[in-house]
Formats: structure tokens, C-alpha cells, sequence
């Protein structure tokens, strides 16, 4: 934001340019806040002393003649609702972990009695609740850390069509989105949100060849040392790619009526929460030794297959940001992916008057999306 031509941003740089040079405090202020000891969620720079300085609800709305009309809110919304629905989810979620994710390791699935004497289905549908239990300890971490924003005042989004206020600026998942994910990419969009952000602005679209290869990489070093995250990111490339490719040449042939559609959206769930499962085991058990005694007990099955589809279908390349597909996505998943182009898109005003109309705009076009 101080050394490069504002032209030479893209849309989301220019929203979270900084214009001015942080102080010590500033600084030390954004990295060492209390409201993100937990387990974050990460925020930007620009959102974060948008929120300190007091700015973060200041709105810009439309009048019903459809000119643009700068307002600000005379009083602070409260979060006092948001807040409780997120401390219940923490608390269902804590719960469940402390049950039945107890009675479903996912160790069991390289337990050598398990795997002699179960049949193939058995086995994929122990590995598919197994790492499904697997996962309220993170919405547990993720929701506590985002109410913990929010009874600060943090996370305050603008309010929807309804004039409900949204608190979900800085929200790090989508528990409906994550469990009805149609594809993999639509499981990772709402999985670790603030995060994927990151690895997207720093990795994905500053990476002149292969962005997906590199962000999968960065994202296995960001998380630490051990060799199952290693295993898992290389694997999350192959789904990826081999998801993508499916998507880009056969989804057009089933999107022909409601019927077929539901079919589909069916067919790709059930792929996707497989593929899924498959896919991050490793990064459960963590070591290389039973992360390959997984992998060779089902013979490699989703590595061989995602390997041929990528043979068989030509991998198309994609603009950026394109919206090629939108208009053959279910409904349902449509909405979904606009939550999240809205999520992305959305940030708080800056300090001087020039970049404060810059941001207003952003904020209200992302609104308006």
C-alpha cells in the first residue's frame, strides 16, 4: 500500500492496502492482541485497526434511488446474539468430542483385526464418520476463538437483506458448507477460512506457475514438521487437480434438469467426503509409518484414480477468480460460494479520506454482491 502504484493492486490488495506505516505499538498491538491467544482466527492488518480506532461500523448503504449514500451508525451493534449461538456450538461441539469422537479413533482404521475381517464398504464408512467425529475439536477451537472477537466487538460484518447483523468477518469455518460439500474445493473454501485467505493473497495469486502445487506446499510447511501434514497437502494436489478436472468436463452434462442435478450433487458429496477422509488421514495420524500402512491397505486406490483422471480429461486452465461455472452450480451451492466471494471481498475503512472512499466502495460492492 506505500510502495506500489494503487493501479497495480489487484480489487482485494487495494481493499487491504495500508497506507501508513504502522508504530511499535501498532505492531506489537495486531501480534500479540488477547483476542487471538486461542487459536486466532487471522485477521488482517487494515480490519484489525479499523476495529481499534473505532471505524469498523461505518457502513455505506444505498438509497431506493440507487445513488450511493454514505451513513454511519450512530450506536455499536451488539453482539450479545452472535455470541451465544457460538458459544452453543462450542458447547455441542465440545461435547461430541468428549463422546463419541472417543469411540470412533481414527487409529482404529489401521487396527490389523479391522482391516482383515471388514469389508471394503464397512471400512470406507468407518473412515467417513471416523474423520467426521474427528472434527468438532476444530469447531470447538475455531468458534470459541471467533466469539471471543466478537464479545470484543470484532468480526462486525454489515447486516444482511433483513437488517440482521452479521458477525462473521473474521468467522475461520462453515460447519453446514463444510458437511454438505458438493467438491473439494468447496470443502476447502469453508475449512480454515482466515487462513486459506492468507495462503490465497500470499501464495495462490502471486505464483507465476503451478499456484495450486505451491499453496499446497507453503500451507504443509506453515502447519510444522511432522510428515503426515507432508502426505496430505501432496495427496490434497492430487484430489484437487483431479476434482477440477472432472468438474471442468462432466458437470455440464448433468445440470440439464432439477432431477438429474440432485443426482449429481448426490453422487459429488458422497466422492467428496471419500476423498476427503482419505485425504487427511495422514494429517491425523501424523507419522509416515501408519500413514502408509492406511494408504497400502486400500492399495492407493484415490492416488491411482486421481493419477488416470488426470490422464484421461484434459485439465483446463482457469482464469483466476473466473466465474465460469456459476451458472451451472445447484442453487444451494451457488449461495454458499457468494457467502464466501463476500467474505473475501469485505474489509473495513482506512485512515485517510482518499483510501476511507476506497474502502467504503469495496465494502458496499461487496455488500451488494
Amino acid at each position: 500500500g506505500m510502495f506500489r502504484k494503487n493501479e497495480d493492486l489487484t480489487p482485494s490488495q487495494r481493499c487491504l492496502a495500508v497506507r501508513r506505516m504502522p508504530s511499535l505499538l501498532e505492531y506489537l498491538s495486531y501480534n500479540c492482541n488477547f483476542m487471538g491467544i486461542l487459536a486466532g482466527p487471522l485477521c488482517s492488518y487494515k480490519d484489525y485497526i479499523t476495529f481499534i480506532e473505532g471505524r469498523s461500523y461505518q457502513l455505506q448503504q444505498s438509497e431506493a434511488n440507487g445513488k450511493e449514500d454514505t451513513k454511519y451508525e450512530q450506536t455499536d451493534p451488539s453482539p450479545n446474539v452472535a455470541v451465544a449461538q457460538k458459544l452453543l456450538i462450542c458447547g455441542l461441539s465440545l461435547l461430541f468430542h468428549m463422546t463419541i469422537t472417543k469411540t470412533l479413533p481414527v487409529e482404529y482404521n489401521i487396527d490389523d483385526n479391522f482391516r482383515a475381517t471388514a469389508s471394503w464398504p464397512v471400512r470406507f464408512f468407518y473412515l467417513y464418520v471416523s474423520l467426521m467425529a474427528a472434527r468438532p475439536k476444530y469447531y470447538f477451537a475455531w468458534t470459541l476463538a471467533d466469539a471471543i472477537n466478537n464479545a470484543a466487538g470484532f468480526g462486525f460484518r454489515g447486516y444482511d437483506k433483513n437488517g440482521v447483523t452479521r458477525w462473521d468477518l473474521i468467522s475461520n469455518l462453515r460447519i453446514q458448507q463444510i458437511e454438505f460439500s458438493t467438491s473439494f474445493k468447496m470443502f476447502l473454501d469453508n475449512w480454515n477460512i482466515q487462513t486459506a485467505l492468507w495462503l490465497k493473497r500470499v501464495c495462490y495469486e502471486r505464483a507465476t506457475f503451478s499456484p495450486t502445487i505451491q499453496t499446497f506446499i507453503l500451507s504443509a510447511i506453515w502447519h510444522g514438521v511432522y510428515p503426515g501434514y507432508y502426505l496430505t497437502f501432496l495427496t490434497g494436489v492430487l484430489m484437487t487437480l483431479a476434482a477440477r478436472a472432472i468438474r471442468n468436463n462432466i458437470r455440464h452434462y448433468f445440470v440439464g434438469s432439477p432431477a438429474v442435478k440432485l443426482c449429481y450433487d448426490i453422487v459429488t458429496w458422497m466422492a467428496t467426503q471419500a476423498a476427503i477422509s482419505y485425504t487427511v488421514v495422514p494429517f491425523v495420524l501424523l507419522s509416515v509409518k501408519p500413514s502408509f500402512t492406511f494408504y497400502s491397505s486400500c492399495y492407493f486406490c484415490l492416488h491411482i484414480a486421481s493419477i488416470l483422471v488426470l490422464l484421461v480429461f484434459p485439465l483446463k486452465r482457469t482464469q483466476k477468480g473466473s466465474k465460469k461455472h456459476e451458472s451451472v452450480q445447484p442453487v444451494w451451492s451457488r449461495k454458499l460460494e457468494e457467502e464466501s466471494l463476500l467474505q473475501k471481498n469485505n474489509y473495513s475503512t482506512t485512515n485517510n479520506s482518499f483510501s476511507q472512499k476506497e474502502e467504503i466502495t469495496c465494502r458496499y460492492q461487496a455488500l451488494k454482491q
